[in-house]
């Protein structure tokens, strides 16, 4: 008899399943069942009920697609928006995709544009201003400094350089969030990665003054900001180079080797060319001679040149890499 009255006892439940659904006399772990379905979706779908020990309790299974009474889950409503589905009478979200490629080439090319730009400039139009110094001897190639002092240049570089900026933040964050990844807990890797990200900012925030702050409006806060700019580059390339080394050692990804043997490459060069753009300004100031600062120019042409280098090398770290923006939809019913 008792086995009879179990097999009444599903036979019951399972026709009345439907009318369970909305009731708050049963429930599930202590939670009504009815609580689980919020304006109209329902996170689970009640599927049948069985007999354990000496109480009856419900089987809870996930609903599928195929099912009459299917209703999607928060979750597949939240993954069907961002693939641009038009779900329950809401808006499409705007979903902006780009990849990180991109972004770093942008990120490059900015400074590089508004350099050329600038230095092309005062080369044709303003060429004895930008070339004039205070020894009067003659020079064939403007200065960074004295391009990006007279107008228009300097607000052609200003506009280069303060739209790099925030991408120019986002990628060194971008760096800092794949270190802590791969050197949780390591040590000196860890702490390098925080050191890293602040060497970071402050080349960026060098660059920015050095760029706000002209040589003839300051000079030597312009001087400073740019002797600044300079070591904390050097000293930023020498930590990211020692944080790829280490990830060379366990890495068997080809792009993680090139990277790095780039990476060493474009330090050793920058270095030089720092070396020997200071060589000929000291000798511009101290012997006035005819040339040295040119020589000086090109340098520090040079030195620019292969600190963008070494910032594209980002392009092989992040290859697979995408910058994605969203903007939620959101109801407009009043």
């Amino acid at each position: 008899s008792s086995g009879l009255f179990t097999f009444a006892g599903i036979v019951w439940l399972n026709l009345c399943e439907d009318k369970w659904k909305t009731r708050n006399l049963h429930r599930l772990d202590g939670v009504p069942v009815s609580s689980l379905c919020r304006d109209g979706i329902c996170d689970v779908q009640l599927h049948r009920a069985t007999r354990s020990s000496r109480f009856y309790h419900l089987i809870v299974e996930p609903a599928r697609e195929t099912d009459v009474n299917y209703r999607p889950t928060v979750k597949q409503v939240e993954r069907k928006m961002l693939q641009g589905s038009n779900i329950l009478g809401h808006e499409k979200p705007l979903v902006i995709s780009i990849s990180f490629t991109s972004c770093v080439i942008g990120t490059v090319c900015l400074p590089l544009f508004g350099l050329v730009t600038c230095v092309a400039i005062s080369s044709l139009f303003h060429f004895e201003d930008a070339t004039g110094t205070h020894c009067q001897v003659p020079n064939y190639l403007p200065s960074i400094s004295a391009s990006i002092s007279l107008s228009p240049e300097c607000y052609i570089w200003r506009f280069c350089i303060g739209l790099h900026s925030a991408p120019r933040l986002l990628v060194a964050f971008t760096y800092f969030r794949f270190y802590k990844s791969r050197f949780t807990s390591r040590f000196p890797e860890s702490p390098l990665s925080c050191l890293s990200l602040v060497f970071s900012f402050f080349e960026n925030l060098c660059l920015l003054l050095l760029t706000y702050v002209s040589s003839t409006e300051t000079y030597l806060v312009h001087k400073e900001g740019f002797v600044l700019f300079i070591i904390s580059s050097i000293v930023y390339m020498l930590i990211t180079c020692c944080l790829w080394k280490a990830i060379k050692k366990y890495s068997l990804s080809p792009e993680d080797v090139k990277s790095h043997h780039w990476k060493v490459r474009f330090l050793l060069l920058n270095v030089c060319f720092c070396f020997f753009a200071g060589f000929f300004y000291w000798k511009h100031n101290m012997y006035c001679e005819s040339g040295s600062y040119t020589f000086f120019a090109l340098f520090e042409y040079l030195v620019v040149f292969s600190n963008m280098a070494f910032h594209l090398t980002a392009v092989w770290d992040f290859k697979s890499r995408q910058i994605v923006i969203i903007s939620s939809a959101e109801d407009k019913d009043f």
